[in-house]
């Protein structure tokens, strides 16, 4: 009998922390949860094999472990729950796992693991010289790769951090559904339309124009790839996205899963 090997994919975020899985045939699920700043390396891991036995994965059938941070106080916990829960060596991007693209940030370091790997993503999804990722995450960031080169971005606000700031400064904020309806542009008649039509098509008119901007700014053919928990909803709206790819991140870590190790440099 032959035993399934699974990759786990991890994405610590600020807000959240996306969780994948996948096996030969590619990703086949994913998880979200809080990013939880006390947590453990106990309560990581048992959170972790708690999703896989969900997803039907025993803790013996995972075969690697890859990471993409941006939270450090999370990488050692990480760590230790990869080796007492599964007893694999968690890797991270790009410390131990290479992005393969050329990074011309003014301080390469200062890059987010998660936008180069979505970048890289990005880059093998589309055909067209020029690529800009629009990721709708705890900010939303324009990221533009040019051949095999990560150029750098944008970062503008995030619609539901920009909705939480809000509601810091507002007594009787009310719900809000975000929920595009008709598509079309209709006059608020409630504080909750009028909050709902204003985060929606405000973040959706910021899409549409950023976007356009760095496509005619790079002066040749771009694809635009829409990806984070709220591209789906914003996409009708959107009509300059070629694709949206919720999961492109965890694409990414799939990808780069399957490459060595960052090769040690000579002291």
């Amino acid at each position: 009998m032959t035993t399934r090997t699974v990759s786990l994919l991890v994405d610590a975020g600020n807000t959240t922390t996306k969780i994948g899985l996948a096996d030969a045939a590619g990703l086949f699920t994913s998880y979200v949860l809080p990013t939880d700043k006390a947590a453990t390396p106990d309560s990581l891991g048992l959170a972790l094999t708690s999703l896989a036995a969900h997803a039907g994965v025993a803790a013996g059938e995972v075969s690697s472990i890859t990471v993409s941070s941006v939270v450090p106080p999370m990488d050692p916990l990480l760590s230790r729950a990869a080796e007492r829960y599964f007893g694999v060596t968690a890797r991270f991007v790009p410390r131990d796992v290479a992005v393969p693209l050329e990074n011309r940030y003014a301080r390469p370091h200062e890059v987010g693991a998660d936008r180069l790997v979505t970048a890289y993503a990005g880059r093998l999804a589309a055909e067209t010289p020029v690529v800009v990722v629009v990721d709708f995450g705890t900010a939303t960031t324009f990221d533009c790769v040019k051949g095999n080169a990560f150029l750098g971005g944008l970062i503008c606000p995030g619609l539901f951090s920009s909705l939480k700031a809000l509601s810091l400064d507002t007594a009787k904020l009310p719900h809000i559904a975000l929920d595009h309806g008709h598509g079309g542009l209709s006059i608020g008649q409630s504080t909750s339309e009028c909050l709902n039509q204003g985060f929606l098509h405000g973040f959706a008119a910021m899409a549409e124009g950023v976007g356009k901007l760095l496509v005619k700014h790079l002066g040749e053919p771009a694809t635009i790839l829409a990806t984070g928990g709220f591209a789906a909803r914003l996409a009708p709206l959107c009509p300059s996205f070629s694709q949206v790819r919720p999961d492109l991140l965890l694409e990414g870590l799939l990808l780069l899963s399957r490459q060595g190790v960052v090769p040690e440099k000579d002291e």
